[in-house]
């Protein structure tokens, strides 16, 4: 395993991770969850991704009771959670001072640990001034509560703003923007999710070169995922321990996705974005990428 700095940090991060989006809750309890975690730790990752809203804050309990079971050293492991869903309440969802004080709060509860290393506002909230959610964050990160904190599905636009009130305030800005990328979903903000037959068409296209190149889709996707220099950590996905497995091959596929076989990789999908000035004025390099695995 590699690690690498997630974004503009000194934080190191191994090259794959492990998210508990739709699993932990909903497919996996306590037990099962300790499996799968002890084989991500024994494949060299350390990073473990959360949300306040994943099964309802169910993830979060789940994966602090069985990373206290396992008696893992909190300094060994990098955990994120991210806020913005936390309830029904009017102030319990959003990126205002108040939810975001008190979401991480509760996910800390959860979580059973006293910080997380990396917060992350889950989207933008368009009805809470930006300087608001920076203080907020600075506030928790003076706390003790958190160590850094990043974006999820922000536009280039939003972090470029989020900087700036940063800059001005002397404030800590966000180190990584938590993204879906993978190898359909380039385009941030995509409208519509419901090409099935267009999708279907491309993994068909992508078979014949996995088969090639003697991997599996899932392992091709990951390793083309984390062959961007720009990408700090892939976070995947599984619920059973031979997947696990078969997820960390695909750090040995990276260096097989020559040239060529990026460009044919390409030619199937062609989900490669088109970058209008408007975008690409003020980036922030989007570090840390999303990749959920099919299996």
């Amino acid at each position: 395993m590699q690690y690498k700095n997630l974004g503009r940090s000194g934080l190191r991060v191994s090259q794959l991770s492990y998210g508990a989006w739709v699993t932990f809750g909903n497919q996996l309890d306590v037990k099962e969850a300790k499996a799968l975690l002890q084989a991500c730790r024994d494949a060299g990752v350390n990073f473990f991704d959360n949300a306040e809203v994943y099964a309802n804050g169910r993830a979060e309990e789940i994966m602090g009771q069985a990373i206290r079971d396992l008696g893992w050293r909190r300094s060994d492991i990098v955990l994120s959670t991210k806020l913005f869903w936390g309830g029904q309440g009017p102030n319990d969802k959003g990126l205002s001072r108040k939810h975001i004080v008190e979401g991480l709060k509760g996910s800390l509860k959860r979580l059973d640990t006293d910080y997380v290393d990396v917060v992350y506002c889950h989207r933008p909230d368009a009805s809470t001034p930006i300087e608001e959610t920076v203080r907020a964050m600075n506030w928790v990160i003076d706390q003790g509560w958190a160590f850094y904190w990043g974006t999820s599905e922000w536009s280039a636009q939003q972090i470029t703003e989020a900087w700036a009130v940063a800059n001005r305030l002397d404030l800590v800005g966000p180190i990584v923007e938590q993204p879906e990328y993978n190898l359909f979903s380039r385009h941030k903000n995509l409208a519509n999710r419901s090409l099935v037959d267009e999708t279907l068409r491309k993994v068909n296209g992508l078979k014949p070169i996995a088969a090639e190149l003697g991997v599996s889709l899932a392992q091709l996707s990951i390793a083309w995922c984390a062959s961007n220099p720009n990408v700090s950590s892939v976070i995947t996905g599984a619920t059973k321990e031979s997947q696990i497995v078969e997820n960390m091959k695909a750090l040995d596929v990276i260096p097989l996705l020559t040239p060529e076989v990026v460009d044919r990789i390409e030619a199937v999908v062609q989900s490669k974005p088109k970058r209008t000035e408007s975008y690409s004025r003020g980036v922030l390099s989007l570090t840390f990428l999303v990749w959920t695995t099919w299996q």
